[in-house]
């Protein structure tokens, strides 16, 4: 497995966000790779994991999930790949004392490169499907909830994302309800809504 730092738009290192390649073989028969392996996991991000739940979500092209993240105590960690089809996924680092704070790393998840991104605790996260659909499965470090469940608007301005909208080219970006009504970052941060 090869490990990257994830980097924000501007080139800096996210600390703590990873994505991983794995090392796969092929062969005339297809194809084999270890999409998971607990030690050299938690070798990759020097701590201790217990995933606690698999998500499985199939999107069409155009469909755009995010930006959540959960408060303490039931904050979560995420393991993310794209099985089938390709994704733009990104993070955005939420901890207040992190010299990246408030900045966002994205990276393509497909079926091809079998790239992986670990979005670590403190951070919200998001994807944009870029294909006709997009199969994406997440291991997270602790189960949904409700009540500490937040969004951030996925095309926020002080965020300045850069989601390549022209790869779905006719497409509209298509979000929930939930996520349309979702607040900006200058609110979140007014409610106290992010990390230390």
């Amino acid at each position: 497995m090869n490990i990257e730092k994830l980097k924000t738009s501007n080139g800096l290192t996210v600390e703590g966000a990873i994505v991983c390649s794995p090392k796969i073989f092929n062969d005339e028969r297809g194809f084999f790779y270890e999409s998971w392996n607990k030690a050299n996991f938690e070798a990759a991000i020097n701590m201790k994991i217990d995933f606690v739940q698999d998500n499985h979500c199939r999107s069409c092209k155009g469909v755009l999930r995010g930006l959540h993240y959960q408060l303490p105590p039931r904050v979560q960690g995420k393991l993310v790949r794209c099985s089938q089809g390709s994704i733009f996924d990104v993070a955005v680092d939420l901890r207040k004392s992190s010299p990246t704070y408030g900045q966002w790393g994205g990276v393509k998840l497909n079926d091809q490169n079998k790239k992986q991104i670990w979005v670590p605790n403190g951070f919200a996260h998001g994807f944009l499907t870029l294909s006709d659909y997009a199969e994406v499965q997440y291991k997270i470090t602790d189960f949904w909830s409700k009540d500490l469940e937040r969004s951030i608007k996925w095309n926020d301005e002080k965020l300045q994302i850069n989601w390549p909208v022209n790869e779905i080219r006719d497409e509209e970006v298509m979000v929930s309800p939930k996520d349309k009504i979702a607040p900006n970052l200058m609110d979140v941060e007014l409610s106290g809504d992010i990390f230390e």
